[in-house]
């Protein structure tokens, strides 16, 4: 065994390569970005040629890792919680089809949406697709449960969901790691296509299988080496802990916990260790990250008025937990570790000084301003910052790919001027149907398309798209009289206002793209070409 200190990101990623790994396949999300971004540069992964391409989107994700499972290949898929959404159809779809590669299908939660619009669980997809899930309780887990789920994956011939939290994945810990990584599978032809073609037939045949292996899986649960029931001294209280509410549980006692605790790291829930833990007490806490997705399930297993947690306000329904949450839940006194500071003044998030994106506002600003109730629609990216002072820019911003579908449902009520301003990156990723919508129907709205030649929210990833955006445009049937380039500088202002003021008054579908390299990229793009001189 050798020791390093890894993220749970890191130790995720490490456990897959050392799994035997053939390929991730992600869209860039906080808090799940590091896991490719440290296979993309691993030596390991370099050497055997693990596939490390960022996706266009989740849903093409998952789609790709199911074609390596085809063929025999182990493959993981990474995204953020909302990104699940995205992918909801192959991934629901994948647990009627089964596996031939072990698939591990890794989502980040982001309780506190420290990044995100929604607090989403995304354990309730694994309970909704009959797919077995896991919930590593430290680095140490997340790293080891990566062979564990793969060959899980491969023996029950179903997807594996992983899921963690925030803190999990941008923690550090020292895990220790194997030797002797796995080799990776070898090709085959295994796959049964009667599986995999889901006509209605063969569906329904793989239905009745899966739905006959939930008993299989939740027996699997209750045998875990990672559902593991504590004994404890003090029967007045149990304590069902997941994920890192365990870890949590554990800070509250170094001296250790005198209550029986249940670890569920593994799911269906099992309800078998549950009813026991519920039988030897006369009050049970559980403590799980994200919603009360295990409370509800243990209310209707056990007495409920003897069951504290989320539901009855023991524990709080919203916002990440903490060690000192847990505390209070459990009667404790809370630690305060340093004092809060008062007078240091708020720092709320804006736009990087330079970034090509206050241009596109600035001109957009001004030209709304000759009209009466103009609407623009926001999309996801660090430009949804434009809702902020000083420009007050956008007035919706809900989902990937939301900003032109949602402009044209305005025009079509019969708003105008309705503007659309989406990224690069979130327009290869789900923008582009929606313009197709759009110029299919010659819809009044205006899209401003903001390049900024990477994917600039999540760190600097590459864009699809780059250098297609007028291709991709003009492949869906968007005229070239109505599609404009330009580049967001305060000297070029005339030319920017100009242009969007004659889209504006075009009744039809227009694009107008401003094209500018991010202000993050375009300086470790110079740091690197002085470094090579």
């Amino acid at each position: 065994m050798n020791k390093r200190l890894l993220l749970g990101d890191e130790a995720i990623a490490l456990g897959a390569l050392h799994a035997g790994l053939s390929g991730v396949y992600a869209y860039p999300g906080t808090p799940s970005t590091e896991i490719t971004e440290f296979i993309q540069g691993d030596p390991l992964a370099r050497k055997r040629g693990v596939h490390s391409r960022w996706s266009t989107n989740e849903k093409t994700a998952m789609e790709e890792a199911l074609g390596m499972s085809f063929m025999g290949k182990r493959a993981l898929v990474c995204m953020k919680h909302v990104g699940l959404n995205v992918c909801a159809d192959p991934f629901v779809n994948s647990g009627m089809t089964g596996v031939n590669g072990g698939v591990v299908v890794l989502v980040a939660d982001d309780p506190s949406m420290h990044s995100s619009q929604d607090e989403q669980d995304s354990r309730f997809y694994g309970k909704f697709a009959m797919i077995p899930t896991f919930e590593p309780s430290s680095q140490q887990e997340a790293y080891d449960m990566m062979a564990v789920a793969f060959d899980y994956s491969e023996r029950v011939c179903l997807p594996v969901l992983m899921r963690v939290t925030t803190r999990m994945a941008h923690s550090r810990a020292v895990v220790e790691c194997v030797d002797e990584p796995r080799q990776q599978n070898e090709l085959n032809y295994n796959a049964v296509a009667a599986n995999w073609v889901l006509l209605p037939a063969n569906a329904r045949r793989r239905n009745d299988k899966v739905t006959a292996q939930q008993q299989e899986l939740e027996d699997d649960a209750a045998n875990s080496t990672y559902n593991i029931y504590n004994e404890g001294h003090d029967h007045s209280m149990g304590i069902l802990a997941s994920g890192i509410g365990f870890n949590y549980v554990n800070e509250c006692f170094p001296n250790g916990c005198p209550y029986p605790i249940l670890k569920v790291s593994q799911y269906p829930l099992p309800k078998k260790l549950v009813r026991r833990l519920l039988a030897e007490c006369e009050q049970v806490l559980i403590v799980e990250e994200g919603q009360p997705f295990i409370e509800d399930m243990v209310r209707g297993v056990g007495e409920a008025a003897n069951i504290h947690g989320k539901l009855d306000g023991t524990l709080p329904r919203t916002g990440e937990l903490t060690p000192d949450l847990v505390k209070k839940a459990l009667g404790l006194k809370p630690e305060t570790c340093f004092d809060p500071c008062t007078d240091v003044a708020p720092r709320p998030p804006a736009l990087c000084q330079g970034c090509g994106h206050r241009d596109v506002y600035a001109a957009l600003n001004e030209v709304l301003r000759e009209y009466d109730n103009p609407r623009v629609f926001g999309d996801i990216g660090c430009y949804t910052l434009g809702f902020l002072p000083p420009f007050r820019a956008i007035h919706s911003c809900v989902d990937m790919g939301a900003s032109i579908t949602m402009a044209k449902g305005a025009a079509d009520a019969g708003q105008w001027p309705a503007v659309a301003v989406i990224g690069d990156s979130t327009f290869t990723h789900s923008g582009m149907t929606g313009l197709l919508d759009a110029i299919n129907e010659n819809a009044d709205i205006t899209v401003i398309i903001s390049d900024n030649l990477t994917t600039g929210m999540t760190g600097g990833q590459d864009s699809a798209g780059t250098n297609k955006f007028e291709a991709i445009c003009r492949g869906l049937g968007l005229s070239d009289e109505h599609l404009r380039v330009v580049v967001p500088l305060p000297k070029n202002m005339p030319e920017i206002t100009q242009a969007i003021r004659d889209e504006l008054n075009y009744h039809g579908t227009s694009v107008i793209i401003p094209r500018r390299e991010c202000m993050q990229t375009l300086q470790r793009h110079l740091k690197q070409k002085k470094a090579a001189k």
